[in-house]
């Protein structure tokens, strides 16, 4: 990918990442413009047109930009990040330049290709989404065990479509770290709690807390 192809990017900030495993950490987040799936509940609906420029960045902008952080780890979302031709070209500069680089993906895309030196944050779409059509289960053979499988649970329905996922796929023997997330001020994390424990299944039930520590619109956080 030439010096001059541009990037379409919604924003890039510097904050505490909210979500999984690495939760609490400084983190410096490229949030892409566009996604192909239109989830019910997405929290991020002003990066969703994919017809929509934002800013139009090439890969020693974005670079530049993220260095300023003086962070290491950098997390690509969106939108959907995988979804952008010239991707791997700047997931390879960041673990090149020894980032700690983590892919949050909407479980359409294939990650096949995708540097192994970069971590998932895969997320399979609950019947609540309506988007479960899109689901590429073919990534499951390209995890490694440090990668995470998220599942956003709208009510009853999607807590046992993502049990009997795991159970289909054996995914707690492929990864060692699955998320429950409620969908933000729908489903009390108290009721997912309380089913998690019920059932006794090996998974990690996550909270957005950066939704907690700012206001749940307020963007860049």
């Amino acid at each position: 990918m030439t010096k001059t192809f541009k990037y379409n990017i919604s924003e890039i900030f510097y904050s505490i990442q909210g979500e999984g495993t690495r939760v609490g950490r400084p983190c410096v987040f490229v949030r892409f413009q566009g996604c192909e799936l239109r989830c019910d509940w997405c929290d991020t609906p002003y990066a969703l047109e994919i017809k929509q420029k934002e800013q139009l960045m090439n890969l020693e902008e974005i670079t530049q930009e993220v260095e300023k952080y003086e962070c290491k780890f950098v997390m690509l979302t969106g939108g959907e990040p995988l979804y952008h031709k010239g991707v791997k070209d700047l997931i390879n500069w960041f673990c090149d330049n020894n980032f700690e680089v983590v892919i949050e993906t909407n479980g359409h895309q294939s990650i096949a290709e995708i540097d192994k030196r970069a971590n998932f944050v895969v997320d399979i779409k609950c019947p609540g989404s309506k988007m479960e059509k899109f689901n590429n289960y073919e990534n499951f053979k390209h995890l490694k065990k440090n990668d995470e499988v998220k599942f956003v649970i709208l009510n009853r329905e999607d807590f046992d479509f993502a049990i009997n996922i795991i159970r289909k796929y054996e995914l707690n023997n492929i990864v060692d770290n699955i998320l429950f997330s409620p969908v933000f001020a729908v489903l009390e994390p108290v009721t997912l709690a309380e089913w998690i424990l019920k059932e006794k299944i090996n998974v990690r039930l996550q909270l957005q807390i950066h939704k907690f520590i700012w206001h749940p619109g307020k963007r860049g956080v």
